[in-house]
């Protein structure tokens, strides 16, 4: 009985306990989702104050342009009233100076005139004989010509009402508020030295043409373009291995000039270290990120292999071609198990690469399948998998690698047999002839 009685109360407390163990979950859980809906509602808060604060600014500064436009508009036109005014009145200033001047004379001619008829008989005849000379000099049968009522300007202004309807109807349509924007920031994908930034849409009805990504380093700091164009994805290098990073895409609608409203800022980061040249080989010029190799005009002539064993098995290793040189048949790019002083090019045992011309070579040994010959602005894509058969140990054994080597929407699939297991490997390229750069990530 004793004993029945202690395993019921063990059986009790490990109900108990589990219980409690429950309960403590679930509390996790829901002070979680508390937490999750108070950065809900802080996202709604902030982003109506952002909202309220855009608005008020961009009103405000569209009634200050406007009333600006509307000054200038109002001083051009009253200059134009000056300068007719002005225009107008000269040749009437011109004519009135001549008629006051003719009125004048009338009145010198009338007292001299007067004095004449009116003047001592003995002087008479003399002051009537000169009066009469200067009245026929004078021509007072000559009028200036003044104009008439409709043939001076009568300035008025012409005022079109409909602007203010045309303004009223663009301004009731101006601006609209979004709740939601019509993309969003969907996977951020690791890669050496960057990240691969996928976005999608949220708004079915929303037709995009374009799309704009931004990331900063710091909270603090402005937000930058990074890419704008029509792909729904964009890998972002350059990146610091472990730094938090912050995106945000927005689109543009089809037709349309103005960007949609930013999506949610999220973070990404990358863990994995960026892919590096090994500096130092004489024949070849690095970038300051290392990620870049020229082949220059040295006649020394090999492989450049990479800074360290970097390339894992699950990764793209990607290789762009940036310019392109004189092409030969022993030039190679690929990967390999190991490095290797003096050896000329990367075809070879215990690696696989692909030629300039295309042609595919696993262990040294061409295959039979090929790939189009890499021009400028070609990708070469290598991707591998593990397919491990027989014993392996670190001192020996049988190692499998399914390979798929892409390029110009080519690809070409094959298993890779190492003698030993390899957990990560090293990539390369030789170039027999100047001209050649390729980035790798």
């Amino acid at each position: 009985m004793e004993a029945a009685a202690e395993a019921e109360v063990r059986l009790l407390l490990q109900e108990a306990r589990e219980s409690i163990e429950a309960a403590r979950s679930y509390r996790r859980e829901l002070q979680q989702r508390l937490r999750g809906l108070h950065q809900a509602r802080e996202q709604i808060k902030d982003s109506a104050t952002s909202t309220r604060d855009v608005l008020e600014q961009h009103f405000s500064d569209l009634k200050g342009t406007l009333k600006k436009l509307l000054d200038e508009r109002l001083t051009s036109l009253l200059q134009e009233v000056d300068v007719i005014e002005q225009e107008s009145i000269k040749p009437l200033d011109e004519c009135q100076k001549l008629i006051e001047h003719g009125v004048s004379t009338a009145d010198d001619l009338l007292r001299e005139g007067e004095s004449a008829v009116d003047g001592d008989v003995g002087q008479q005849n003399e002051k009537l004989c000169n009066f009469t000379k200067k009245a026929l000099h004078i021509q007072l049968d000559s009028l200036p010509e003044v104009p008439s009522l409709v043939d001076v300007p009568c300035l008025s202004a012409q005022l079109d009402d409909c602007l203010l309807t045309i303004l009223k109807n663009q301004i009731f349509r101006h601006g609209t508020v979004a709740s939601r924007p019509p993309v969003q920031l969907e996977e951020f994908v690791e890669k050496p030295g960057g990240i691969l930034v996928r976005w999608c849409k949220v708004d079915e009805d929303f037709s995009a043409q374009d799309y704009r990504l931004q990331f900063r380093k710091s909270p603090g700091s402005p937000f930058e373009d990074v890419y704008v164009g029509s792909e729904p994805e964009f890998l972002v290098l350059h990146m610091d291995p472990h730094v938090d990073y912050q995106f945000r895409v927005c689109a543009r609608g089809d037709g349309r000039q103005e960007w949609s409203p930013w999506s949610v800022a999220q973070t990404g980061r990358t863990t994995l270290v960026p892919h590096e040249w090994t500096a130092g080989l004489e024949g070849y010029s690095l970038s300051s990120r290392r990620n870049i190799a020229l082949r220059n005009d040295s006649q020394s002539c090999g492989v450049l292999y990479s800074k360290a064993p970097t390339y894992f098995c699950g990764q793209t290793l990607t290789f762009r071609i940036e310019t392109v040189g004189q092409p030969d048949r022993r030039d190679s790019l690929g990967v390999c198990a190991e490095q290797r002083t003096g050896d000329k090019s990367l075809q070879r045992d215990q690696a696989v690469c692909v030629s300039t011309n295309g042609a595919v070579f696993v262990n040294g040994k061409e295959m039979t399948n090929q790939l189009p010959a890499v021009t400028s602005g070609s990708t070469v894509t290598f991707d591998m998998e593990v397919v491990q058969f027989g014993p392996c140990s670190n001192e020996g054994g049988n190692f499998k690698l399914r390979v798929t080597i892409s390029s110009n929407n080519r690809e070409v699939v094959f298993d890779w047999v190492l003698d030993q297991c390899c957990g990560s490997l090293y990539f390369g390229c030789s170039f027999s002839y100047p001209g050649w750069k390729v980035l790798v990530f």
